[in-house]
């Protein structure tokens, strides 16, 4: 199969040069002496972990962070690098973990307990970081048990590799606070002689609201995929949107006035509109909306009527010439914002993008040229 038949009906284009000038950008606000870890957990946002690892590897990236075990092995056998497993290891995978070099997050002391057994029963040293919770309240140690967090390393087959925490992001003071309590551990940790590796706090948001806190790493998902965070004016445009979420129309017909669309009971047309039926439905990942928000064919806007199916949707095309099948139709991206996008859908932005569903082939560019396609599991090469 060629990149134009993964282009028949629903299709997602990843920018490989926006991804790079997102991941170069994160290095220049943050110095060299910063490591930019990329996160690349729910298959990188949806855009292909796989793909997006070698991409960041070949730029100078070397430790990722993912949500779970097959992500992060994932990670490691397309591009060779460290993967940082930031969720839960279950005591059933840990000794597949440890074998495989995978570093795990540690977080109480019976799951560390569990790590250091998977470890000598594997005859390795299990890699983690140790996560404090100062206050997001997910996962971590208490700061205020500094009993427990030293005794991680003293667990057989264990090596602190790292030492983080997660800023919940509400307000200054309250990060400030969190930052306090990570470095009082931290210290501690330091006048008792423990090399506890990485410290990382901040995340996209954190990385350019709190410069003083980037510390040895921080932790970008958000930012490489074009997600602005929030209250960042991106003047000079340092995060661009890497995604294209495309379709096809299917058939264009006249709707009579009065007739609904779909399975909208609720918004009869108010006169006769020529409609046109698109090959994406929220199957694909675009949310079930009823008559809200726009796509883009020939250039023009067109409003979505009607309740979204699965597999189709339906927009007015009456005040758009010449539309065919088989026209091109884009859904995100050509000038609709993601913020527009999630403000339709009613969906956060990172949920936005993770949406998009696995049967939608991804279609990678660079220059404008096609480099590589993904759909489902089967690689499909131009």
């Amino acid at each position: 199969m060629n990149a134009g038949l993964a282009m028949a009906r629903c299709w997602v284009e990843i920018d490989l040069d926006a991804v790079e000038w997102n991941y170069r950008s994160a290095k220049g606000i943050c110095g060299d002496q910063v490591q930019i870890i990329p996160v690349l957990k729910a298959n990188a946002y949806g855009l292909g972990a796989a793909v997006l690892s070698r991409t960041l590897y070949d730029l100078g990236a070397r430790l990722f962070a993912v949500a779970e075990l097959n992500e992060a092995l994932e990670v490691k056998r397309a591009c060779g690098g460290d993967a940082l497993v930031l969720g839960i290891i279950p005591p059933v995978q840990m000794e597949r973990a440890v074998q495989e070099g995978i570093i795990a997050t540690v977080f109480d002391q019976t799951q560390a307990r569990q790590l250091s057994e998977a470890a000598v029963r594997a005859g390795r040293k299990a890699r983690v970081h140790i996560k404090l919770d100062t206050g997001l309240h997910r996962l971590g140690y208490d700061p205020s048990r500094a009993d427990e967090i030293e005794a991680v390393f003293d667990l057989p087959n264990v090596r602190v590799e790292g030492l983080f925490t997660h800023l919940a992001l509400r307000e200054d003071s309250a990060d400030a606070a969190q930052i306090e309590r990570l470095l009082r551990v931290a210290d501690l940790l330091k006048r008792d002689g423990r090399e506890f590796g990485l410290l990382h706090a901040c995340d996209s948001i954190g990385m350019v609201r709190h410069p003083q806190w980037r510390f040895d790493a921080v932790r970008i998902g958000a930012w490489l995929y074009g997600v602005v965070p929030s209250r960042y004016p991106n003047a000079n445009g340092e995060c661009r949107l890497p995604v294209r979420f495309m379709t096809r129309v299917a058939q264009v017909r006249t709707v009579a006035k009065g007739d609904y669309l779909g399975y909208d009971e609720a918004h009869p047309l108010e006169c006769d509109r020529m409609i046109a039926t698109l090959s994406a439905g929220y199957a694909d990942g675009y949310p079930r909306v009823n008559n809200v928000g726009e796509v883009v064919i020939h250039g023009r806007r067109a409003p979505i009527k009607g309740l979204l199916c699965m597999d189709q949707m339906m927009v007015d095309v009456t005040d758009i010439p010449d539309v065919r099948t088989g026209d091109a139709v884009t859904l995100l991206g050509d000038g609709v914002s993601l913020e527009q996008y999630s403000a339709w859908t009613g969906a956060h932005r990172n949920e936005a993008l993770t949406r998009i569903g696995r049967r939608v082939p991804r279609v990678y560019t660079r220059g404008g040229a096609v480099v590589e396609v993904r759909a489902c599991a089967e690689i499909i090469h131009t």
